[in-house]
């Protein structure tokens, strides 16, 4: 099912091999308070404890450890409301190249200084009215610089598929197999590498994406067969979760192994944040929140059934952090 796509399980498997000495192999962690409350056995699988704090970091090394060293001296440029500017920030620093990331003026403070730290240029744009990606473009063709794609790129997507790659591995391990596995969805390069490692492994699975309310490009995409915009005006606090349109190599991957696509409102996933906390004793954004949100909201079924669900990143300003615990 997977082998005539653009990335395959061989692919997964290779950049899996690039991350080893560097990415953090994350926890599957349970919930007995979750599992009552959905009528299943749920995995979660922790990204928010990778390096950089999301599954960013995967994708961006691959690709970033792909460039020649005849290449790396130019550095690379990336745009980004602060998952993958870390990532690919982390990932230059570790090789020893520049690094340029172009981010919205309205990423929370938190991303845009822990992409600072990791010794990357930040230039700041305008999210309502200037282009990232051109900007990103003219920087990256000034300098000669290699631009490092936040999705839509196979080197992307087989890195961000190592993730499910080793959960699947961990569920074998323990005799089981997923019926579920839900992802939050943007550009939609994780669920694409998911959907890859996952189909290739446990072929009867149910993949679904998970979005915020209204910023639902990929399921309109799926009900209609091709690629479609949200219509949403406006923000959500799933800053991470914000692209319009689903990439052309991520929706020519989902629209063949992804069943459909589930939503969350932003209260529903403000609740969703105050119980990793509560029960899960962890910190995960909003946007890295939404598959987990859908869950609880009654959006899927999981009445004995078994599920991932892929808590994305952990990248959230402590301010909006406590207000969203304090006020679930």
């Amino acid at each position: 099912m997977t082998d005539s796509l653009p990335v395959t399980s061989a692919d997964i498997d290779a950049a899996a091999a690039v991350l080893a000495p560097y990415a953090v192999r994350t926890p599957l962690i349970t919930s007995p308070a979750l599992d009552a409350r959905t009528g299943g056995r749920v995995f979660l699988k922790a990204e928010v404890l990778q390096r950089t704090g999301s599954f960013k970091f995967r994708g961006a090394f691959n690709k970033v450890a792909a460039i020649p060293p005849a290449a790396r001296a130019a550095g690379v440029v990336a745009f980004s409301s602060g998952n993958h500017a870390q990532g690919v920030a982390a990932a230059a620093q570790l090789l020893g190249m520049p690094a340029t990331i172009v981010m919205p003026s309205d990423a929370p403070l938190s991303k845009r200084e822990r992409t600072k730290g990791y010794g990357a240029e930040v230039v700041l744009y305008d999210r309502l009215r200037e282009d990232r990606e051109a900007i990103a473009r003219g920087i990256a063709t000034a300098r000669g610089a290699t631009l490092v794609p936040p999705y839509d790129d196979v080197s992307i997507i087989a890195g961000q598929g190592t993730a499910a790659k080793e959960f699947g591995e961990d569920l074998a391990a323990r005799g089981l197999a997923p019926d579920i596995v839900v992802a939050p969805a943007s550009g939609g390069g994780l669920i694409a590498g998911t959907a890859i490692a996952i189909r290739a492994r446990f072929a009867q699975a149910t993949i679904m994406t998970a979005e915020p309310a209204g910023f639902d490009d990929h399921a309109r995409s799926f009900a209609s067969g091709h690629r479609e915009p949200h219509r949403a005006e406006g923000t959500t606090i799933c800053d991470a979760l914000m692209a319009t349109i689903p990439g052309e190599i991520t929706f020519a991957i989902n629209q063949r192994l992804v069943s459909r696509g589930v939503t969350a409102t932003d209260a529903e996933v403000g609740a969703a944040v105050a119980f990793a906390f509560r029960e899960l004793k962890l910190v995960v954004e909003p946007g890295g929140a939404v598959a987990l949100a859908a869950l609880l909201a009654g959006r899927i079924d999981a009445r004995d059934k078994t599920l991932v669900v892929i808590l994305s990143g952990g990248n959230v300003d402590a301010d909006m952090f406590s207000r969203l615990i304090s006020a679930a």
